[in-house]
């Protein structure tokens, strides 16, 4: 890549963030402005609805960010107090969010990698377990949420349970189609030195299919993180899920933004942290 190239590459990315400020300056003060402009009525009869919203607290309405921006500095100034079962602090619902979603995720790893291997080298394989994979992948992870309940009877090791079974198919798939994509000529290269199958597969396969397989690793993140936010809605107890739904149920709608704000910001890490993985692995021929 020559000077000019970098150069170009470079006023492109400074340009592209000052958009996106721009972007988020105007959008942060529409909202702004909207909010706290006056609303020009009709002059006529109020709807049942309206006459609810009227006579609800002001938290009913939609913040503008500038009480949102409040809320976030009293929740991430402690974010780890505990103040009872229904007072837990954001840092406290997070780390229960992050422990089940990685617990469910790396189960799935475990579980996925290796038959995805094995689906890939082998059509006998392939062909044997595919039916069930077609059948089992377009199931909804909260489908399974009442028979993990029933079956395993705890709240914690059931969402554990749902993030596996979302997790699962996108490793799976993505390691059989980088394993089966791997280049013949380089495991011909690997059978003339004689090396074993188990060495083939770690020093020959693993490495060409590992740029395939990091990206199912990255989809399946993402999926994780969607899914324990409906998954501990569902089950209560602690979990940003049920922190959002929690502070619903009080009418805090202020609250509420600032926690989906803060699910986008921790969904966009794990994908970072996943894509800087794939970027070490990725290689060109």
């Amino acid at each position: 890549m020559d000077r000019t190239t970098t150069e170009w590459n470079v006023s492109l990315n400074v340009r592209a963030g000052i958009l996106a400020v721009l972007l988020l300056a105007l959008f942060v003060g529409l909202w702004e402005g909207l909010n706290r402009a006056p609303i020009l009525g009709g002059g006529g009869e109020l709807s049942e609805y309206e006459q609810l919203m009227a006579g609800a607290d002001e938290t009913a309405s939609v913040p503008p960010p500038s009480a949102i921006m409040v809320r976030a500095w009293e929740q991430l100034s402690d974010p780890f107090y505990d103040a009872g079962p229904n007072d837990k602090g954001i840092g406290i619902q997070l780390g229960y969010s992050l422990f089940r979603v990685l617990t469910g995720y790396f189960a799935a790893a475990l579980i996925a990698i290796p038959i995805g291997f094995l689906i890939g080298m082998s059509p006998l394989a392939y062909k044997a377990l595919n039916p069930f994979i077609q059948v089992l992948r377009p199931i909804s992870p909260l489908a399974w949420m009442p028979l993990a309940l029933f079956i395993i009877r705890d709240a914690q090791a059931s969402a554990i349970f749902v993030i596996f079974i979302c997790s699962i198919w996108p490793m799976l798939l993505n390691t059989a189609f980088g394993v089966a994509g791997v280049r013949q000529d380089w495991v011909n290269v690997a059978r003339t030195h004689e090396l074993s199958p188990l060495k083939t597969a770690f020093q020959v396969i693993l490495p060409a299919a590992a740029p395939t397989i990091l990206t199912g690793m990255r989809i399946s993140i993402g999926i994780a993180w969607l899914v324990i936010v409906a998954a501990e809605m569902l089950v209560g107890g602690t979990g940003i899920g049920y922190y959002v739904w929690n502070e619903w149920n009080n009418l805090d709608l202020t609250s509420v933004i600032f926690s989906i704000l803060l699910i986008g910001v921790v969904g966009m890490l794990l994908d970072l942290a996943l894509g800087a993985v794939a970027k070490l692995v990725a290689y060109q021929e």
